[in-house]
This record gives structure tokens, sequence and C-alpha cells, in this order.
């Protein structure tokens, strides 16, 4: 199994518009981000962790060309703006199964109605299969059994996934004692470092590196990372072994 990262930015991606932080005028490719999301694949299968406003970018970029899945995480735009841009895998493969938390499909539903509506449907619109993701209860695609982690993004609930021994995280500010039972002996943990200023929504720095060595994953990637974090290669070189700063079209094995 291959994962893909897509993009490793914040909500305003990296370099933010307008701004003329040292980070955001940086040369190194690196520090070019995203909005956050991951493509994973192997020979059987191919199924993303959210559909930010890059989305089409993203799949053009990374080559991916069949999409047997989206799990969403939450409903913010930086995670799910792109869902319109599945019209081509929905035009090759007929509707394209989402997963989600049931607030976030009722969301989905206001914001993109056009593609949820049954009758008098426009012929141009993507369709989907829904499909509601419930704490607690796992689920698979393909072969891939995939487990929900529910951790709180300040107070707003969103969900994390294990597949197989890989863990995703993303716009964790806290997460239960119970969850944590699910991301024993990991080989890969991937969770959000915003900056090293504290955050009332998202980890930062430290709070991320703590959960880490509570963890204790083989090896860790930081993501969901803003201009105010630094320099990737400066940051890098701060971090522990085996945790690493994730960067766009970064992929790794498992």
């Amino acid at each position: 199994m291959k994962v893909y990262f897509l993009g490793t930015g914040t909500s305003q991606g990296i370099p933010v518009i307008g701004s003329h932080h040292s980070v955001c005028k940086s040369k190194d490719d690196r520090d070019k981000r995203l909005r956050v999301s991951v493509w994973i694949y192997d020979e059987n299968h191919s199924f993303v962790i959210d559909c930010g406003p890059d989305f089409r970018q993203q799949m053009l970029t990374s080559g991916c060309t069949k999409l047997d899945a989206i799990l969403f995480t939450h409903e913010h735009a930086d995670h799910t703006a792109g869902l319109d841009d599945i019209r081509p895998f929905f035009f090759k493969q007929g509707d394209i199964p989402i997963y989600a938390h049931q607030r976030v499909i009722q969301n989905l539903k206001k914001r993109f109605d056009y593609i949820f509506e049954i009758e008098n449907k426009y012929p141009g619109a993507p369709s989907v299969t829904v499909n509601e993701v419930i704490h607690n209860r796992s689920f698979s695609i393909g072969k891939k059994t995939i487990i929900p982690i529910q951790v709180m993004h300040g107070n707003l609930q969103v969900f994390g996934y294990r597949i197989d021994n890989f863990a995703y995280l993303t716009d964790v500010k806290t997460i239960p004692n119970s969850e944590l039972e699910k991301l024993k002996n990991l080989d890969i943990l991937v969770v959000n470092a915003l900056r090293e200023e504290p955050h009332s929504t998202h980890f930062n720095l430290e709070e991320a590196l703590n959960f880490i060595a509570l963890v204790n994953p083989k090896q860790s990637y930081l993501t969901h990372i803003s201009h105010l974090l630094g320099f990737h290669e400066e940051v890098q070189q701060k971090l522990p072994k085996n945790v690493y700063l994730a960067y766009d079209n970064l992929e790794i094995s498992i």
C-alpha cells in the first residue's frame, strides 16, 4: 500500500494570498503546500481522504486515474470544497462512494444539492453513493478494513482513519483516551501540527510531538502545516528521530 500526500497545508495553503511572510516566498518546493489530503492506493484499491479546493490540481499532479471512494474527516471547506471535481471519475466509473459522519453528509447535501438530487438532475452533475461512518463501527472498501478514529477539532467531532498499520489524523486538538486503543502498533502515523504557538482547535508542534510519543508509532509524518511553523528544512532538523514533515507529492510505502 502506498500513501501519496496530495496536500499538506492548512486552510489557506502556502503561500498565503498576498502574504509577504518569508516562508510564503520560499523557493523550496517543500514549503509550497496545497490543502490537506492523501491518496491511498495499491493494485486493488484507490481512495482519498478529504477532497478540498485543490482536488483537481492534486489529481492531475499525482496521476490518479481511478477513485474507489472518498473518506471525509469533517465538513470544513478545506476538506470538502473540491467535491464537484469528481466529475471525470463519475463519467468513467459511475456513482462515486463517499464515507462520512451523518452531520457531514447533511452539510454536503446542502452545499452540493445538485450532486445529491435524484429527480430533474442536471446531466453534467456527478453522483455519489452515500455511506454513513459511525463511531466504533469499522467498514470495508474492497479488501481494506477502515477503522474510524474519533477526535475533537475544538468543539467539532472529526473522524480520522486507520487502514492496516497506517493512521491518518488531521485537525486534532484533543482525543479521548478510549480512541488511543485504536492506534496501537502503528507503522506510520500522520497527524496535524499547525505551528509552534498554541491554537484553540489544532495541535501545535509541541502537542503533536507529545501525542506521537504517547502513541509510539514506528514513524510519524506531520501535516496540516501553516507558514507560521517555519521553513521545511529548518523545522525538519529539529524534529525527533523518525518524525518527519510531510510535503506535497511525497509518497511513502507501507
